[in-house]
């Protein structure tokens, strides 16, 4: 998606630059800022492993409370929800960051501070976009900024990894606010001037080959299903995937087998394709079913005259939906006039957030960066670096106040 867009001039944010309670919830932001790296830190030594995230979920409720969000509570799915009423209902914005991580429940979040840099698995991904939350919900409240419409605060689950995004998904499809949102902000990972408008479609296997099994020795010649698997991945690797539209794969995990003399009974792989386009997704789709098919019956053919066949089974479990909220969309627009405002270099991008289920509905929709340096996400070694983020929440907060407007007195 291309970076370029010819600046965006809105009266809105000039008028928000002038009023005296947005300047000082942006001495909020800088008076706090000691305080918000803190409360960071303290959110990510709360685990929220996937399928996991009720003790964080419970700890973002209590600080919705404390900041008067006084109907704050956890949903059906999980997710942590609170409304902060304006004088109307409407535009109902949702503001939102999520509460999971990739990493499992005993990983050692411990920190470790190197120089300016807090390290630990999580920290910006996604503790930096929950303490922007907690944040912006500490200057509204501190600075007494009432606003024409309305803010839902959302912590969402299950945006990583096999969580197919069912926080967001019952939101806007089951929970009490499904037809009732106008646009949705999300806060994930550090940056000032990403502005994530595009959202990257993906699909998800688990493919497990099954067969009888046995002695390496006495039973060679059964159909072996590690042999097969092996076969699907190296045919999947060979898919000229191009560069334009960017489309990728990635074998992410393999297990399976018991024994190096032992014939496995079961091999299994998990499988992640995206792509920027709808199109080139389907056909990396096809391409990866085609080679699972022929991979089974290659290790069919080869096995011996009356042993058991392979047989395979190809379990789709997450899809998210592609998409964009336009260049040319008010929110879009709003957001890149508020970057420049705060002194950032505006570019829009593509990637796969909790921002694609409202895109999929065609609600307006973007994933903006809470501010700060990052590095290493998803892995154990992950760190961010709190240095300049009051910038990004002073983006995020003119971004809010832009779309539900201040209240005049």
């Amino acid at each position: 998606m291309s970076s370029i867009l010819p600046p965006a001039t809105d009266q809105r944010i000039d008028d928000l630059l002038d009023a005296p309670a947005v300047q000082q919830a942006f001495s909020y932001f800088d008076s706090h800022a000691d305080a918000i790296t803190a409360e960071q830190v303290l959110i990510n030594s709360v685990p929220a492993p996937p399928f996991g995230e009720t003790e964080r979920a419970e700890y973002l409720r209590q600080k919705f409370l404390a900041h008067g969000l006084s109907q704050a509570r956890l949903d059906e799915a999980g997710n942590c929800v609170a409304l902060r009423r304006g004088a109307f209902e409407t535009p109902l914005l949702v503001v939102s960051a999520h509460l999971d991580t990739v990493f499992p429940g005993n990983t050692d979040l411990t920190l470790r501070r190197v120089g300016a840099r807090l390290c630990a698995p999580g920290i910006a991904d996604d503790a930096c976009g929950l303490a922007a939350l907690i944040a912006i919900a500490g200057a509204l409240h501190s600075c007494k900024i009432e606003t024409t419409g309305s803010i839902l605060f959302v912590g969402t689950v299950g945006e990583e990894g096999e969580g197919n995004l069912r926080g967001v998904r019952h939101l806007f499809t089951q929970s009490e606010w499904a037809g009732r949102i106008d646009a949705f902000v999300s806060f994930d990972g550090a940056g000032l001037d990403r502005i994530t408008n595009g959202a990257l479609g993906s699909r998800r296997y688990r493919v497990q080959f099954r067969g009888a099994g046995g002695h390496s020795w006495s039973d060679f010649g059964s159909a072996n299903p590690v042999h097969a698997l092996g076969s699907a991945v190296a045919r999947l690797a060979s898919y000229p995937a191009p560069n334009e539209p960017r489309t990728t794969f990635n074998v992410g995990h393999i297990e399976g087998g018991q024994s190096i003399n032992a014939i496995p009974c079961a091999a299994s792989m998990d499988v992640d394709l995206r792509s920027a386009s709808g199109d080139e997704l389907l056909k990396l789709d096809a391409f990866f079913r085609r080679s699972i098919r022929e991979a089974a019956d290659e290790e069919n053919l080869r096995r011996s005259s009356g042993t058991e066949p392979l047989v395979v089974a190809t379990e789709l479990i997450g899809e998210r939906p592609g998409g964009a909220t336009l260049a040319e969309d008010p929110l879009v627009q709003l957001a890149w006039a508020a970057t420049e405002a705060v002194g950032g270099k505006p570019v829009l991008d593509r990637s796969s957030t909790d921002s694609n289920l409202p895109i999929s509905l065609g609600i307006r929709a973007i994933t903006l960066g809470a501010g700060g340096a990052a590095a290493n996400s998803h892995t154990l070694d992950e760190w961010y670096n709190p240095k300049d983020r009051a910038a990004a929440l002073r983006r995020a907060l003119l971004v809010i106040l832009g779309t539900v407007r201040v209240q005049k007195s």
